[in-house]
């Protein structure tokens, strides 16, 4: 018979919404293991690019589920779907069901990209929950005068700390609402007519990256972030591995996150957890149903050599996931934005380069670009990664290296007449959407 003694390999179906930094590596990963099928959308995606796969409207599911079946029809069934980033995740998530394959609920993932339903889910499993209320925008302000200030002020859905504040008194919290109300009333991507306050929480601030199965959690890696996150705003910038945290720490950690997850509804696939720690206990910050975001998975190499990417395919095709500590340490910085402007030039690359430790230096902003910091912004410039003997010297050789760098702007020209708010939510619409963490 033709054909006979043929492998077959498994086919996976891979949700990658256009301008995903991992849809690279996924991609790879995933093809050493599977027949690949790409779904993405728009008329200028990473399928039309080049990539064979189905170029298909997410959010009309119906309209993907007849694509879907009709690929089925053509070179047989799937036997796992993966998303990458919070949309493909939530896209993969409904049409599982549809398709008859495993991934997370869609009201799960839901909770997880709203910060207000994942606040309740939370509480209501008894895991360790800041004081929170959540503020309608687009009404009346109850009475601000006797909150538990210092709070912390954000939009219930977004990522990339896009819209998070530290706010210290009523009259900040007042003008941090005037600003927000600006940012998101003219985004349609977001919910813009909620947001949430809660007490700001000190700490050390950790992230987790995990496996979940059957709702059971298997850590992949915890990344310290060795320099204090206190505000007035909330930029991601070090993260290194692996963590200080001793083992029992590193226990109650995993236990904590895997009850959160639980509370969410999550029970299959990836993690990215962020937590701060106290006196008090282990606080869960947010829980995201994908891995970590931009080009930070390059920090992981496990002791079997395998990739965040490898783990992840391996997982969702039904493979055990064996996890071996690496050698050394590694670590990122994801270069924060120094202020609103167009960019010129950046400086200094090849002194940064060569800071002993250093392994690449990676600009993503190109010139021309504007630039939009944080709160509206939601980027980062590009990445530094660095590798050696043990974390301290990781992290110095990553602050030394962004030392040298020099960035030139150019203003930002404005009309005069534009009122603050609507400056501030046009500067937001023209940040480019890059990393989630």
């Amino acid at each position: 018979m033709a054909g006979a003694g043929v492998i077959r390999q498994p086919r996976l179906l891979l949700v990658a919404p256009f301008g995903s930094y991992r849809t690279a590596p996924f991609l790879a990963a995933a093809r050493a293991r599977a027949d690949v099928v790409l779904v993405s959308e728009g008329t200028a995606n990473v399928v039309s690019s080049g990539l064979p796969g189905l170029r298909l409207p997410l959010h009309d599911l119906d309209a993907c589920e007849r694509a879907v079946r009709a690929e089925v029809d053509r070179g047989g069934a799937f036997q796992a779907i993966l998303g990458l980033d919070d949309w493909g995740a939530e896209v993969a998530g409904a049409l599982a069901p549809r398709l008859g394959l495993a991934a997370n609920p869609p009201q799960a993932l839901a909770v997880a990209r709203r910060k207000d339903w994942a606040r309740a889910a939370l509480q209501a499993a008894g895991v360790l929950v800041p004081w929170h209320q959540v503020l309608a925008l687009d009404g009346g302000l109850p009475p601000l005068s006797d909150l538990p200030y210092p709070l912390v002020l954000k939009p219930v859905a977004s990522s990339g700390s896009r819209g998070v504040m530290r706010v210290d008194d009523e009259a900040g919290l007042r003008a941090g609402i005037a600003r927000l109300r600006g940012m998101l009333g003219r985004d349609e991507r977001v919910v813009w007519n909620r947001a949430l306050i809660e007490r700001f929480v000190p700490g050390f601030e950790i992230a987790l990256e995990g496996l979940l199965t059957g709702g059971v959690l298997q850590t992949l890696a915890i990344f310290d972030k060795p320099e204090p996150l206190d505000g007035p705003f909330f930029e991601e910038t070090y993260y290194i591995s692996p963590s200080r945290l001793d083992a029992a720490t590193r226990e109650a950690l995993r236990d904590c996150v895997e009850r959160g997850a639980r509370a969410y509804g999550l029970r299959e696939g990836p993690i990215h957890a962020e937590c701060r720690l106290n006196a008090e206990g282990i606080w869960v910050i947010e829980i995201a149903a994908r891995t970590i975001g931009g080009l930070c998975a390059r920090l992981l190499r496990f002791g079997t050599g395998l990739s965040l990417e490898d783990l992840v395919v391996r997982h969702a095709l039904g493979e055990e996931v064996a996890v071996g500590a690496r050698e050394g340490a590694a670590g990122v910085l994801m270069i924060p934005i120094p202020g609103l402007g167009i960019l010129k030039r950046v400086e200094g690359l090849m002194a940064a380069d060569r800071v002993p430790g250093v392994v690449e230096v990676v600009i993503d902003a190109r010139e021309g670009q504007e630039l939009v910091p944080l709160p509206e912004g939601a980027s980062y410039l590009g990445f530094i990664f660095a590798e050696g003997p043990d974390p301290q010297m990781v992290y110095e050789a990553l602050k030394t290296a962004h030392g040298h760098l020099r960035f030139v702007l150019a203003p930002v020209w404005r009309p005069a007449v534009m009122p603050a708010g609507e400056a501030a939510a046009d500067a937001a619409t023209t940040a480019k959407a890059m990393p989630q963490a």
